[in-house]
């Protein structure tokens, strides 16, 4: 067992990491992406046109399904 600045350490340094929250951080980077695409889409909304509304409404329906899909498989749960 080796030392860190000449103290004993009290517990193993490698403990155990759920894997639960690597999916949750995953899934949150996700969306939070999502949102840096809404952000300017709403800013030029006026600008785009009705192409643009159906393009965004596509975009979050792809996203809305993704969702579903996840929460569907338990990835959203926490036991």
């Amino acid at each position: 067992m080796p030392y860190e600045c000449g103290i004993i350490p009290r517990e193993e340094a490698r403990g155990r990491y759920p894997v639960r929250f690597a999916t949750i951080a995953m899934l949150f980077i996700i969306f939070d992406v999502e949102v840096v695409f809404l952000y300017p889409w709403a800013v030029a909304l006026d600008q785009l046109q009705v192409f643009g509304l159906i393009e965004m409404f596509v975009f979050i329906l792809i996203l809305g399904i993704a969702y579903v899909y996840i929460w569907g498989r338990g990835g959203l749960e926490w036991d």
